[in-house]
C-alpha cells in the first residue's frame, strides 16, 4: 500500500507508539487519583503537555478528544457575533451553523478562486462588538495558507477573540499568535482520540461539566494518549526543518511528474506543500480511486467523504460540481518515500489517460 492521505491522518511514529505503550500495559492508574501510580500518571500528562505547548505560542493548553472537540468548545464557550470562511473545517461550520440558529449572529467571509480570504470583506465584517473570529491556518482540503496574522490585527483591533484551527499546521509550519488554537495529535504521527485547545489567558466556558479534570474542561485523561500526542509533538519540533525540506523537495517531483492536463486546486504558492489537491477535466475520482485500491488518495476531506455531496470547499473556490467532482487530494509526508510517490503518480496518470 501506497499511502497519500496525510491530511486524513499520518501514520504514527514509532517514537509516540513507543511512549504509549508502558500506559498501555502496566500504567492502568487514573492521573487524577492522588496515590503514588496516579501522581506517576499525572506527571506523563504534564511531560506531554510541555511537549505539545514549545510547538505553540506561550500560553496554557487543555486536553480534548480531538480537535473537534476543541474548536465546538472555543466556538460555543464564547460570546457574540461570529466571523468566519467559507473553507472552514465541518466542524467550525456546522457548529456555527448551530449557534447561528440559536440567535447569534454569524457571518461567513468568501474566499479568491486561490482559496484565499477577501481581506476587504474581512475588514467589513470584524468590527466592534465582534464575540469571536474563527480561521482556519492551513486547509485541509487544499493546503492553502490562510493570511492569519492580518486576521489578526483586524481582530484585536476590534476587540475580538481570534479561534485558529492549526490542525493542519501544527509542528508542519509556524503557528502565529490567537486566542485559541485547536489542534490534534493523529495530524502530527501521534494517536487518534486526543487533541488540545491552546488559550492564551482565559479558557473559553466550560462544554463539557464533571470532575474538572482540565481549566473548564472535565474528563478523565488518557495518560497513554497524552504521552503519545507528546511524543509525536517533541519529535515534530527536533524534525521541524527535515520534515520541511522533505516535503518541499516530494511537492517539486510530483508537480514535475504528473505533467500537463492537471491544474492545481489552491494557490500554488501560499500553501503547504504536502498538500496537492489537483482536477483534471472528465476524471471520475470514485472510479480511479476504485482502481487504484493499493493507493491510499481521497477525492477530498475523509469527515464527509460519505456525503455524496460535491466539495464545500472546492464550491467556495468557485469550482463546478463537475470540476470538484474530477478533483483529488495526493497528501504526503515524513514517512514517504520518494520512489513510492513517483510509482503513485505513474499509475494515476496511466488510469486517468485511460479514463
Amino acid at each position: 500500500m501506497i499511502y497519500l492521505d496525510y491530511q486524513a491522518t499520518t501514520p504514527l511514529a514509532p517514537e509516540a507508539f513507543d511512549a504509549m505503550l508502558p500506559w498501555l500495559r502496566e500504567g492502568h492508574a487514573n492521573p487524577h487519583s492522588q496515590h503514588a501510580p496516579g501522581r506517576a500518571a499525572k506527571a506523563a500528562v504534564e511531560v506531554a503537555r510541555g511537549h505539545v505547548l514549545k510547538l505553540l505560542p506561550k500560553g496554557k493548553l487543555a486536553f480534548t478528544s480531538g480537535a473537534t472537540e476543541a474548536l465546538n468548545w472555543a466556538i460555543q464557550g464564547t460570546r457574540g457575533p461570529i466571523v468566519t470562511i467559507a473553507t472552514e473545517h465541518a466542524a467550525v461550520l456546522d457548529t456555527v451553523a448551530a449557534e447561528a440558529a440559536r440567535g447569534r449572529a454569524v457571518t461567513v467571509l468568501p474566499v479568491d478562486p486561490q482559496g484565499l480570504v477577501d481581506l476587504e470583506a474581512a475588514r467589513a465584517a470584524i468590527v466592534p462588538g465582534t464575540g469571536l473570529v474563527a480561521a482556519m491556518l492551513v486547509n485541509n482540503e487544499i493546503g492553502v495558507i490562510q493570511p492569519i496574522a492580518e486576521l489578526a490585527a483586524l481582530t484585536r483591533a476590534a476587540g475580538a477573540k481570534l479561534l485558529v484551527d492549526a490542525v493542519q499546521g501544527f509542528g508542519r509550519v509556524p503557528v502565529p499568535p490567537a486566542d485559541f488554537i485547536a489542534v490534534s495529535a493523529h495530524k502530527i504521527h501521534g494517536p487518534k482520540g486526543i487533541g488540545a485547545l491552546w488559550f492564551r489567558e482565559v479558557p473559553p466556558a466550560a462544554l463539557l461539566h464533571g470532575g474538572g479534570q482540565e481549566p473548564e474542561r472535565s474528563g478523565t485523561l488518557s495518560p497513554a494518549l497524552c504521552a503519545g500526542f507528546g511524543a509525536a509533538a517533541k519529535l515534530a519540533g527536533a524534525r521541524f526543518e527535515a520534515d520541511a525540506a522533505h516535503v518541499e523537495r516530494l511537492f517539486g517531483i510530483a508537480r514535475q511528474a504528473l505533467g500537463p492536463g492537471w491544474t492545481i486546486n489552491g494557490s500554488p504558492d501560499q500553501r503547504y506543500r504536502g498538500n496537492l489537491n489537483l482536477r483534471r477535466s472528465g476524471l471520475d475520482v470514485a472510479r480511479l480511486i476504485s482502481e487504484l485500491r493499493d493507493i491510499a488518495f481521497s477525492a477530498g476531506a475523509a469527515c464527509a467523504s460519505g456525503s455524496g455531496r460535491a466539495s464545500h470547499v472546492l464550491r467556495a473556490l468557485g469550482l463546478s460540481d463537475t470540476q470538484a467532482r474530477s478533483s483529488l487530494r495526493l497528501g504526503f509526508g515524513r514517512y514517504t518515500r520518494e520512489e513510492k510517490l513517483m510509482e503513485a503518480i505513474e499509475r494515476i496518470n496511466a488510469a486517468a489517460a485511460r479514463q
